[in-house]
């Protein structure tokens, strides 16, 4: 009897104003989920920076295999003025990782109220063995489920880096979040000199318009680990 293929999927960026949403999954057997709570996976926001790396380290050396997609600000302000929203958005990177693993199960954050309605939606999008996947959707499932902490650290230490690089260019913005003042003070000081946003900035966030608003009010058997990203021409705005 074939061993079952069990995988977890989260995100992390999710309501940045700036840089990627990542979302991540990684698939494991029974057998190394048990190794899993040996190395004491939880979710990504109960583990510090250090942590999260060393950890998803470990995390590589004994999944089955890994997805990573990056979403890009200006795709994803593609999406949105295109009508899709930051859930279906999510919905469909989730079918995508779904449809490369092609999981015998797989455990799911739910982003939404509405756990039938969203399941539906990723269900629609699966392809060829992919479509027997049986799903798990639910709040909370990061801290649930080892498979999906798993994905949630891979997802936020591959933000944390894309952050990193994007610190190298833009300078010091801070994690990327409106709750931040490092941030926000990036965000406010980009605008006031440059009267535009770089496309690393989400456009179509409330935070975004507020700023642009306010400065012109004054003036699979064998380990395998798959990065995709979707990002825009980088010369736009």
């Amino acid at each position: 009897m074939a061993e079952k293929l069990i995988a977890g999927i989260d995100e992390a960026g999710r309501g940045a104003v700036l840089g990627p949403l990542v979302v991540a999954g990684a698939a494991f057997s029974e057998d190394q989920i048990k190794e899993l709570e040996k190395l004491g996976v939880k979710d990504s926001k109960l583990h510090s920076p250090k942590q999260r790396e060393r950890l998803a380290v470990e995390i590589e050396k004994i999944a089955k295999s890994i997805v990573v997609i990056k979403v890009d600000a200006c795709k994803i302000d593609s999406y949105r003025n295109a009508g899709t929203n930051l859930n279906m958005i999510e919905g469909m990177k989730f079918a995508d990782i779904i449809n490369i693993i092609s999981p015998d199960a797989c455990y799911i954050d739910l982003p939404e109220a509405n756990g039938e309605r969203f399941g539906n939606f990723i269900r629609k999008m699966l392809r060829g063995n992919a479509v027997e996947c049986k799903m798990t959707l639910e709040h909370k499932a990061d801290v649930k489920y080892r498979v999906v902490s798993a994905a949630s650290i891979v997802a936020k230490v591959e933000r944390d880096r894309a952050i990193e690089e994007l610190k190298k260019k833009y300078g010091d913005l801070g994690p990327g979040y409106s709750s931040n003042d490092v941030t926000m003070k990036w965000l406010r000081d980009w605008y006031a000199k440059h009267k535009s946003y770089p496309p690393i900035v989400r456009k179509t966030w409330l935070t975004a318009e507020n700023v642009k608003g306010g400065d012109q009010q004054t003036r699979l058997s064998v380990f395998s680990f798959l990065k995709k990203k979707e990002e825009c021409d980088q010369g736009g705005k």
